[in-house]
């Protein structure tokens, strides 16, 4: 265990940051999730930007690395432009 006052003090921030990047990855998860599993194009179209923006943002708080960012948007848009 930490010895030192500030060796704590990252272990809670650490943990705390921990939470709040779990939050964020499980909710952008959920959204994808929701939007594979849409089958109205127009409803997969309107929701497409709002998965992206959550992708964005998780990429660029560090949660997921950028080229994996990039993949995900690839996939999601490909799939709601390739939907009948």
């Amino acid at each position: 265990m930490a010895n030192h006052k500030s060796a704590k003090k990252r272990i809670r921030a650490n943990n705390a940051k921990r939470l709040r990047n779990r939050y964020y990855a499980k909710t952008t998860r959920t959204a994808i999730k929701k939007l594979k599993l849409t089958q109205n194009k127009v409803e997969a179209q309107e929701n497409l930007p709002a998965v992206i923006s959550l992708i964005d943002r998780l990429a660029k708080k560090s949660v997921i690395h950028k080229n994996k960012a990039s993949n995900l948007k690839s996939k999601l848009t490909r799939r709601v432009n390739h939907m009948q």
